[in-house]
């Protein structure tokens, strides 16, 4: 199948939508953004609302987009297109939807969360019971627009990431969050020396994050 197109508005990064498709390879202007195949769907099994990565290893762990297709969005460099005239090229092997095919434009933007062991309780669980509530920890969380997910990890610390004297910092909280947020829409995580560790005790710590949208 070919087609042509005008390249979208702006300067954003420009994705290509591949739903509806199901298995192939794609050329723009005779250039191939490789092979889509978003009719490979990930089971709907194992995945849970709630994550927690402490204990030995597991790849079943804090699974997510189960029952979603393993890629559906792929990046199209804007030095490869023309104002207008461009030429997309399909060789789909196992049938699908060309109509449903959507160029969109996704603008970045970063979040930023600074959270300590000291912050109240979300006001949800002020009427739990104070046994309960002492048993909680603070939690840091993070949410980016419904059509965008958490692709990237700029910044993250547990411990005193103003760096006051005495500075510390976890040397697995980059790796925690990298693992529990990339791909998802919005995420929540406890901060507490049992999901991070303990990089100086005695000392009350933050957990500061900083992730990009896209």
């Amino acid at each position: 199948m070919q087609t042509n197109f005008d390249a979208p508005t702006g300067n954003a990064p420009i994705a290509l939508d591949f739903t509806g498709m199901g298995k192939g390879e794609a050329w723009v202007n005779g250039q191939s953004i490789g092979r889509y195949w978003p009719a490979y769907i990930a089971s709907n099994g194992g995945c849970t609302d709630t994550c927690n990565y402490r204990g030995a290893y597991s790849s079943n762990k804090c699974l997510k987009n189960c029952g979603k297709p393993s890629q559906q969005l792929y990046h199209v460099p804007r030095s490869w297109l023309q104002p207008s005239g461009n030429i997309l090229v399909l060789f789909e092997e196992i049938g699908g939807d060309p109509k449903q095919l959507a160029f969109a434009s996704k603008q970045m933007g970063n979040l930023c969360s600074h959270v300590s062991e000291t912050h109240p309780l979300p006001v949800n669980m002020w009427s739990l019971d104070s046994k309960t509530r002492r048993a909680s920890n603070s939690t840091l969380s993070l949410s980016c627009p419904s059509n965008q997910v958490i692709s990237s990890i700029k910044f993250a610390s547990y411990g005193t990431p103003l760096g006051t004297c005495g500075r510390c910092s976890s040397a697995k909280a980059r790796s925690i969050i990298h693992k529990a947020c990339i791909g998802s829409t919005s995420y929540s995580i406890g901060v507490s020396t049992s999901t991070f560790g303990d990089p100086c005790k005695g000392v009350k710590k933050s957990l500061a994050v900083e992730v990009s949208c896209a």
